[in-house]
């Protein structure tokens, strides 16, 4: 099984900045991906950034054009950790923020699928 826990969330005042973590945990085999989701209430979920494997400290990137230029995810491969470094923050920013991995069991190994972590709350006030 794996696990994956979200850290670093509270709350900031409008422009202010945020760095949330989320390590990935189990029999991991390999992860293909990680990134984000978040959900405010009473909206939809959305997709927020990913980013792919390769070299120590991931891959390449992609960003929802809400966040570009504002936030920036990256990676620890090694320690199955996925970040979240969010500048600028506005109010409409504040949801739930939620990590996925793309994970390969070390029981299926071709295999990976989808594993999510429980979020973290991000509030931002004006």
């Amino acid at each position: 099984q794996v696990q994956l826990v979200e850290s670093g969330g509270g709350l900031v005042q409008a422009g202010g900045s945020l760095r949330l973590s989320c390590a990935a945990s189990g029999s991991i085999f390999s992860i293909n991906a990680m990134g984000w989701y978040r959900q405010g209430s009473g909206k939809q979920r959305e997709w927020v950034a990913s980013i792919t494997s390769g070299g120590s400290t991931g891959g390449s990137t992609n960003y929802a054009g809400s966040v570009k230029g504002r936030f920036t995810i990256s990676r620890d491969n090694v320690n199955h950790t996925v970040y979240l470094q969010m500048n600028s923050l506005k109010p409409e920013d504040t949801s739930i923020y939620y990590c996925y991995g793309i994970v390969a069991e070390t029981t299926a190994p071709g295999l990976p699928r989808h594993y999510w972590g429980q979020g973290t709350q991000v509030t931002v006030s004006s």
